[in-house]
Formats: structure tokens, sequence, C-alpha cells
């Protein structure tokens, strides 16, 4: 039975950072029951055949190069008292640290008929799999896809570019809910809907009927959709559960979203930590628990875990699940907390701007749309948006950035940023800084005499 120092349950993101940094200053072993460890991200444009599968399967190498064991089995036990993990085969390993990083797994709500040929989920190489070969086999010519979160919004496209027909059901009032607002996200259904692609919102998919396989789905508005013999199939992508039925009936600590921990991963039993989906976590900006099974959360609390082990002393500050997404012409983010989601916790003031992504007057010019949303009281950046024809993600990353910092709105009216007719706006404004005056504009019509230089609080407060 060999030893490791350091054992992680685990091979995506997480336990690839952990095996990066540890690898070869310290004995790790990583555990891995699937072929490989993918780019979950890029699955959807495998499924349209934009890129080949291969490309999105990380190669071993990240492991097996930093130094660290990549062990291929699946774990059955952990006892915590032995510190052993027993695997598929009945061999044991031993460890001195042990890191929890199992993941999530997508949710089929308790729908009659989700049983049925026909019905998937969409998270790994297997259900990518199978869906790319029910379509090519079966001649699927109708798809409905359930949820119009960002892994909704994209399989909807990618499964609209190879079949007949696609219908996109969200019990919401609009798509991506939990990243844009109502106001943001007419732009995008108006591009889904050009693209071809049915829209179901304010709906539930209550039905599921057939035989052996789907025939027919009824929503909860009475409307249905109805499928030829073997010509159809529906994807969930509603939610993520995470990993952790393996620790059932251990002393491990759960909460509802996941396995509980403090800001340096650890959970309540000594030399045992989990990182990454499988976790329940806090928001960085409420210190609510929240969901935040994103990768871009998975790797920075791995990455922080592994330097700790190393001698440092490092915290994480929570979940502000900044995130992109593209919808047709449309690149479209958000950070922080939506609109809707700080109306429930603060008194807000928004800000807008409208720009172009390069000097007007050069060809290409893309239109950029930016939403702003600060706490009244403090003026304190909790959340942003952005819709626009180019990419957004390096400037919701600077918005992601003030609310890490605990910036203000006047912080921003003072950021220094570049300008290239190719690259930005004329140097005259700055989509950021836009929103940012825009709010001060707002304070100042509602409480004259504000001055930059002076207590915003104090002033807010009279």
């Amino acid at each position: 039975m060999k030893t490791y120092d350091i054992l992680t349950i685990g091979g995506g993101p997480a336990g690839i950072t952990i095996a990066k940094i540890l690898g070869k200053k310290k004995n790790v072993g990583v555990i891995r029951p699937e072929d490989h460890s993918m780019v979950y991200c890029a699955m959807p444009y495998v499924l349209e055949d934009l890129i080949p599968l291969g490309k999105a399967l990380k190669r071993d190498e990240l492991v097996t190069d930093a130094g660290a064991d990549l062990i291929r089995a699946t774990v059955t036990d952990v006892s915590f008292e032995n510190k052993t993990v027993t695997l598929v085969d009945g061999s044991k390993c031993k460890y001195e640290h042990l890191i929890i990083a199992t993941g999530a797994t997508p949710m089929i709500p308790p729908i009659s008929g989700a049983n049925l040929k026909g019905v998937y989920t969409f998270k790994t190489e297997h259900d990518l799999k199978l869906i790319k070969s029910a379509i090519k086999e079966n001649r699927i010519k109708q798809a409905v896809v359930v949820g119009a979160g960002a892994i909704g919004i994209e399989l909807a496209q990618a499964l609209n570019s190879v079949v007949e027909e696609c219908h996109l059901v969200e019990m919401a009032g609009s798509v991506l809910p939990n990243l844009i607002g109502d106001d943001f996200s007419k732009d995008v259904q108006d591009e889904m809907e050009q693209l071809g692609i049915s829209l179901h919102l304010k709906n539930k998919l209550t039905q599921i009927e057939g035989r052996d396989r789907i025939e027919r789905i009824i929503l909860s508005s009475g409307a249905d959709i109805s499928f030829d013999d073997g010509e159809g199939l529906i994807v969930f992508a509603t939610g993520m559960k995470a990993n952790t039925d393996l620790f059932e009936d251990t002393k491990l600590k759960f909460g509802n979203h996941g396995i509980i921990i403090n800001n340096k991963m650890e959970t309540n039993i000594e030399d045992v930590y989990a990182v990454g989906d499988c976790v329940q976590f806090e928001s960085g900006i409420t210190h609510e628990i929240t969901l935040g099974k994103l990768a871009t959360n998975a790797v920075p609390m791995a990455r922080m875990l592994a330097h700790n082990i190393l001698g440092d002393d490092r915290t994480y500050n929570g979940f502000y699940n900044g995130a992109a997404t593209k919808v047709g012409a449309l690149f479209i983010g958000g950070t922080g907390l939506s609109e809707e989601a700080a109306n429930n916790r603060f008194d807000i003031v928004v800000g807008y701007s409208e720009l172009t992504t390069t000097f007007p007057i050069m060809p290409g010019a893309k239109h950029i749309k930016m939403k702003l949303i600060a706490d009244k009281k403090t003026l304190r950046v909790i959340g942003g948006q952005i819709i626009s024809g180019s990419t957004v993600t390096d400037k919701i990353d600077i918005i992601t950035l003030a609310i890490q910092n605990r910036l203000t709105v006047w912080d921003l009216t003072n950021f220094s940023y570049s300008s290239q007719p190719y690259q930005s706006f004329f140097p005259a404004s700055n989509p950021i800084v836009a929103c940012a005056e825009g709010i001060i504009v707002k304070l100042k019509i509602e409480m004259e005499h504000v001055k930059p230089n002076e207590c915003v609080v104090s002033k807010l407060a009279k």
C-alpha cells in the first residue's frame, strides 16, 4: 500500500491544479475515475463539430509531467480514521493529507417519463458521446434543452446547428437569469430567436410521455411538443448536485450545496480538505451561502490550498461568479450580484453606458452595453453586466477585481485606462468609467453638493 503526502480524489481542474503546484515538492497522487479530464466548456463546440473531441480532452501529462501519480480508478471507500482510500479493485492508498475534489453531477428533476430513452444530461465525455451518437444513429430532428443558464444556452445553439428544430425551456421569465437582468436579456432572446431557437420562458417541463422513447412533452403553460418516433431528444441543464455520495455514512459534514469548508478549504475532519464543485461556500459580497460551481472558482480554491500546504497563510474570500457566454454574434458577461439579486439585499443604484468596441470611425466597430450595480449606502460596486459585439471577459474581470477589492463608484471614476482606434472607444470615454459617472450623476440629482473629496457615506446619510 503506497502512502502519499497528498492524495486528491478527482482529476478535474482542481485536481490538476494541485498536481501542478505540489507534484514536484510533495509525494502526490491524483485519483481520476474518468478516461479523460475534459475542457467542459468546450463540449458544445464538439457537439456541433466546430472542434474535434480530441481537442477538448486534457492530456494526462498535465498531471504526470508535474511529478504526480495519476491513478485511474474509482474510489469505493474512504477511512478517515485509518487515512486510507480503497479503490474499486480492492487495493488501497494511504495519505497524510486528503483533498476531495469530486465535482458535481447534473440533476434531472423528478418528472414522469425522465427514464425514457432520449433523455440526457450534459457534463461528461460519456454524455457528449451518447448525444452525438443518438443524433447520428437515430436521425434526430428535434431537440429540447431544459434550463437557460450558460450551459443550456450554449447547448441549445449547438443542437440547433445539427437538428432541424430546437426548443429551450426556462422557468424564469428571461434567459441567463443568474448572469444578466431582464433589461439585458431581451437582446439575447432576440438573437436566439433569429437563430431559429424556440423559447418557452416562464415554463417548466412537467411530464414526458412515451412507450420506450420520448414521444411528447408537456409544459406548465399547457403547451406540448410532439416528437416523431425516435427522432427527438431532451437534455436537462437545470443545475448540479455535489458528488458526495461516497461520504454519506462518514463524519464529514455537509450543507445543502456540498461539503462544508472554512476559508482555508478545511473540512471538519483533520487533514481532510475539499475544493471545487463538491463544496458549499459563501458569496464574497453578501457572505451568505451561495452557488459557485464554476471551474474559475475551483482553480483558485485549489491554488490557495496548495500554497498553504507549502507554508503560506492564504484565505479564500468567497464566490464572485464572474462568467461569460456567447449567443450568435453577441458576447455576454456578468459578475457579482445581478440587479434582481442585489435588490433583495441592498438599497442599490445602477449606472449604464453604451459605447462602441473601437473608435466609431473605424471599420468593424461593434456596440457595447454595460451596467454597474452599487450599494447606495457605501457606493461599493457589487455587480456588473455587459453585452457586446466583441469579447467581454477582460472587462468583466476588471469589474470583478473592483468588487473583490471593495472599490467604490468614486474609485472607478478615477480609473486610468488605455485607448487605441482598433481596441477601444475614443479616449474621451470608457464604458466602466461612464457607468460610474452615470451613478454619480444620479446621486447628485438626489443630493446636491456631493463632492468626490468628501465622505460619500456621511453625505448620503444627510
